[in-house]
């Protein structure tokens, strides 16, 4: 009978290592594919917001919009970020302004059209970067100039 050292032999041993898993598919909540899209998650069919969306159903809808998403985009309403971009205004303007969480194109055509608030004219020029208005005084933001060091006034 061969002799062995410690248990070890030359028989062929079973491979007891974890055995790797078949990747898992990702699932995103309506509200962040809803997000991801750039639309108001509301305003969205029944079908998207009551199921999780994989990311290859959310990478099929940016490649091929389907029509509800591409009429969502065009006519709205769109998310407070969207409307923001649209006006040329941070979205803390559209908070300062008691501005409601959506809009539709129309509506945002019509305040850039017509007679625009005061609001919005004075948040344009804050937001409009190097058009040479100095900020305003918000929280965290920073004077425009520096007063050189030492300098006291």
């Amino acid at each position: 009978m061969p002799r062995t050292l410690g248990g070890m032999s030359d028989a062929p041993q079973e491979d007891r290592r974890q055995q790797p898993k078949p990747p898992k598919q990702q699932m995103l909540k309506p509200a962040t594919a809803a997000d991801k899209l750039g639309v108001f998650l509301p305003a969205t069919p029944e079908s998207f917001r009551t199921g999780p969306i994989s990311r290859e159903e959310l990478q099929a809808m940016q490649v091929d919009p389907p029509p509800w998403l591409t009429t969502l985009r065009r006519e709205g309403p769109h998310p407070r970020s969207e409307v923001a971009r649209r006006l040329g205004v941070s979205n803390s303007a559209l908070a300062r302004a008691g501005v409601s969480d959506s809009m539709t194109t129309a509506e945002i055509r019509a305040l850039l059209n017509g007679d625009r608030p005061a609001w919005l004219v004075a948040e344009r020029e804050k937001f409009a970067p190097g058009s040479g208005v100095v900020p305003g005084t918000a929280v965290g933001e920073r004077p425009a100039t520096r007063s050189p060091r030492g300098a006291h006034e």
